[in-house]
């Protein structure tokens, strides 16, 4: 009979680097998530952009992960463009108090793409210093999917601090927590004291026959 290994938490690194190659990174993150590990923390760590490519390659390999493989995005750092998002894929996510999300607005628009069935007759005009850079409907894609968390067209170009960030359900409310384990601790020792209570009773109660036999 085999036995299966239990994995437990797992942590792995995300060195921020814009000019960087992720593609073994993103290749050791696709071999820990094989594993199964009960819980993945993401560790991220620098101020510079992931790329919107690598981001999404990130996006895709997290997608495929066991449903039982929760994810916790810790940001040890101030995020921009790309890593916003990964910081976001997080089942649950922590960041540094002073740190902030920043992400820029796209110069992408729906007219640099094809349409499914071709696009209009005829084709808006460009000169020849308007060349349509890919990797910018990339950005235009991570735009997108940070929107499901926050607005992005209100956002876009300011700096987003943690009690903002609070105020979205992105990271955890303190406040919150503490009240919560306050009271849960309070239940507890309700309980613990009912608990001990009913135990003095019952020893009682069971004195008493006792004392009746001595007695004859």
């Amino acid at each position: 009979m085999k036995k299966r290994s239990r994995q437990g938490l797992r942590r792995f690194t995300v060195e921020v680097r814009s000019w960087g190659n992720y593609v073994e990174r993103i290749a050791d993150l696709e071999r820990t998530l094989a594993k199964k590990p009960r819980t993945l923390q993401i560790e991220i760590i620098g101020t510079d952009e992931i790329p919107a490519d690598v981001a999404l390659r990130f996006r895709t390999a997290l997608m495929k992960r066991s449903p039982r493989t929760g994810i916790v995005t810790n940001a040890h750092s101030s995020l921009q463009g790309g890593s916003v998002l990964l910081w976001l894929l997080g089942d649950s996510r922590t960041i540094r108090d002073d740190a902030r999300l920043y992400f820029r607005r796209t110069t992408w628009s729906e007219e640099d793409e094809v349409e499914e069935n071709g696009g209009p007759d005829e084709p808006v005009y460009r000169d020849s210093y308007s060349a349509i850079d890919p990797d910018e409907g990339d950005y235009a894609r991570v735009l997108q999917l940070i929107n499901e968390f926050l607005p992005v067209k209100e956002m876009a170009g300011r700096l987003i601090g943690a009690l903002v960030l609070r105020q979205f359900g992105l990271i955890e409310n303190e406040k919150v927590d503490d009240f919560l384990a306050t009271v849960f601790s309070k239940s507890s020792e309700l309980t613990e004291s009912s608990m001990n209570a009913t135990t003095r009773l019952r020893v009682r109660k069971s004195e008493r026959p006792r004392a009746r036999q001595l007695r004859k």
